[in-house]
């Protein structure tokens, strides 16, 4: 199954077996305080900074969030969808709760790159979040995250977000949505409240990939909430997650592009290490 997204001479290709793709995280202004101050003061200097950046430390798609505090979605999300598009040219992820705001950056998105693939980050098995953002989903042909919880939350079962997983699909195949257009996140959670929550996100990914054969997307930093050093534990996860059956991550590149890049070259997906030595020279130069 091959899940591609699109930009105007450039394409991401999601499919397992390949390299991992990073969706770059950085462009949302929770936990970042610096950025929802410019966002809120209408200042996208950082923001363009931020994309170049993150292109720069290997993010292969740039997600972009504004959700905050009074701040009009509707108006900022496609005034910054367009905005990395002009600075940059990899695909882009959309990721809004607020579904006129979804439509006004698909649309953006649309006008500036008519035969393009965005990703809409995201769907879930909640029965009025499947019937409000499906329809544009398929209305703009694009790709889309599928979270792994309903109505009564997040399974706590490896089998239970399975289910889960089958009822997006179903769904969106009455909406005329290829499977090659999903990608099915199982939801990382602390740890630090749970031990058995690592190994229940690993084990759902694993169901998930050899029963439905979508590709897997993930969400490292939630695994290390709480506890100290979580970039150790971020990074000891996320190469057991690539070694599961997951091929893109969302991550901030800068800090882990490296690990995911050496973890490619010794599951053999990079041939004479050709991807590993470009970004390592890449990084040298700064």
């Amino acid at each position: 199954m091959k899940t591609i997204l699109k930009r105007t001479g450039k394409e991401i290709i999601i499919e397992h077996g390949r390299p991992t793709v990073i969706l770059g995280e950085r462009i949302n202004p929770t936990g970042k305080s610096k950025l929802a101050v410019a966002l809120a003061a209408d200042d996208l200097e950082i923001v363009r900074q931020e994309a170049l950046a993150q292109v720069d430390a290997g993010a292969d798609i740039l997600d972009i969030n504004v959700g905050m505090a009074d701040v009009d979605e509707v108006t900022l999300l496609p005034k910054i969808v367009k905005l990395v598009m002009e600075t940059v040219d990899v695909p882009i992820s959309i990721d809004t709760g607020n579904t006129d705001a979804l439509k006004a950056a698909l649309a953006t998105h649309k006008a500036l790159n008519p035969n393009g693939k965005a990703l809409v980050n995201s769907v879930n098995g909640e029965e009025a979040n499947l019937t409000n953002v499906l329809p544009l989903v398929a209305e703009y042909g694009a790709a889309v995250i599928g979270l792994c919880m309903d109505d009564d939350g997040i399974p706590g079962t490896p089998e239970g977000r399975l289910e889960v997983a089958k009822k997006i699909l179903k769904r969106a195949e009455e909406h005329g949505i290829p499977q090659d257009d999903i990608l099915i996140d199982c939801l990382a959670m602390t740890v630090g409240a749970d031990a058995k929550a690592g190994w229940i996100t690993l084990k759902a990914i694993q169901m998930v990939k050899e029963t439905l054969g979508v590709n897997m997307i993930l969400g490292v930093s939630n695994i290390s909430f709480g506890l100290p050093e979580r970039e150790v534990i971020n990074i000891a996860y996320l190469v057991l997650a690539i070694t599961n059956g997951l091929n893109c991550l969302i991550v901030d590149a800068a800090k882990v592009a490296p690990y995911i890049l050496a973890t490619d070259l010794l599951l053999s997906r990079d041939d004479y290490a050709i991807r590993y030595l470009k970004a390592y020279r890449r990084r040298k130069r700064h």
